[in-house]
């Protein structure tokens, strides 16, 4: 992968359901408070951040990992066997901070190998978030190597007070100097010490649509597609569907293009982000008996 993006459309949700909370229509399903909306809103863009932190864990082990593949001096050698240095993992050390500990199985540059991100009873992390438990990377292949898979599981893993858990793969999709790649979740559960919670599963798919022919990142856009479904245990079920692809530029910090259908039970919306691709902070947001334009 060229270079690393976070899939940063949590915002997008939070909008979406307080307008839904606003909008009253003939729907046969448990009704939505507006304040009920908000605190899924919230809840929903929390649980989207840290699944999409875990994913940026594994790219930047990932890279680490790749990075030691090269003598570049940050391998050290035991006779004829080249080890791995546990300050190898620089990009990940930098994101997380000094408190954990992170351990590489085997110890040499073969593959498949297991990386542990031990965070022990809780460690202060450089984004202020406290974090406990365990995160680990299971690595089929080099991270760029077409084909390669990461899966990820959780050990007694939390964030300051959720308990986070599932397993996630990252697949490695780049063919003929496309890159891509997909990211599924998979019995994920968020799990609050209030007694809140849902039930979170989904996948992701992540294309680089232009930009692939320079180094730099600035001008790479990419081409998101995603299904995801959340279910609270009072039976209310949130589902995220791309219509059409979802289009990030790297140099905006907006979606500048796309369509995203949100169910909530039975009641449909659609968020549409335009087709022109410019940079704005706007969208429409359609449902059965009207529209109105929101800002992300």
């Amino acid at each position: 992968m060229k270079c690393k993006i976070s899939a940063a459309i949590a915002m997008l949700f939070l909008i979406t359901l307080s307008v839904v909370s606003c909008k009253k229509d003939n729907s046969s399903q448990v009704p939505v408070s507006d304040e009920e909306a908000k605190t899924m809103s919230m809840e929903d863009a929390a649980a989207e951040s840290e699944y999409d932190d875990i994913t940026e864990f594994g790219l930047a082990a990932g890279a680490d990992l790749e990075a030691g593949a090269v003598d570049n001096g940050r391998l050290a050698t035991d006779g004829s066997n080249a080890r791995i240095r546990i300050d190898l993992f620089v990009n990940l050390q930098l994101k997380l901070g000094s408190c954990v500990s992170i351990t590489a199985t085997p110890n040499d540059t073969t593959f498949p190998k297991t990386v542990t991100i031990d965070y022990g009873d809780g460690c202060l992390c450089r984004d202020g978030k406290i974090r406990k438990g365990k995160v680990v990377l299971s690595f089929s292949a080099p991270l760029r190597k077409a084909g390669a898979v990461i899966t990820i599981s959780l050990q007694d893993y939390f964030v300051n007070k959720a308990h986070i858990e599932g397993v996630k793969t990252i697949t490695n999709l780049s063919a003929n100097g496309a890159v891509k790649y997909s990211v599924k979740i998979e019995g994920g559960k968020i799990s609050w010490p209030n007694g809140r919670g849902f039930t979170y599963n989904g996948t992701k798919t992540v294309s680089l649509a232009a930009g692939a022919a320079t180094p730099a990142c600035f001008d790479d856009v990419y081409s998101i597609e995603a299904n995801t479904r959340i279910k609270y245990a009072n039976g209310i079920t949130v589902t995220k569907n791309t219509e059409s692809p979802l289009i990030k530029p790297v140099a905006c910090f907006w979606i500048t293009q796309g369509v995203l259908k949100i169910t909530i039970n039975d009641r449909v919306l659609h968020v549409d982000f335009g087709t022109g691709g410019s940079c704005d902070n706007k969208a429409l947001l359609t449902w059965a008996s009207g529209e109105v334009e929101i800002k992300l």
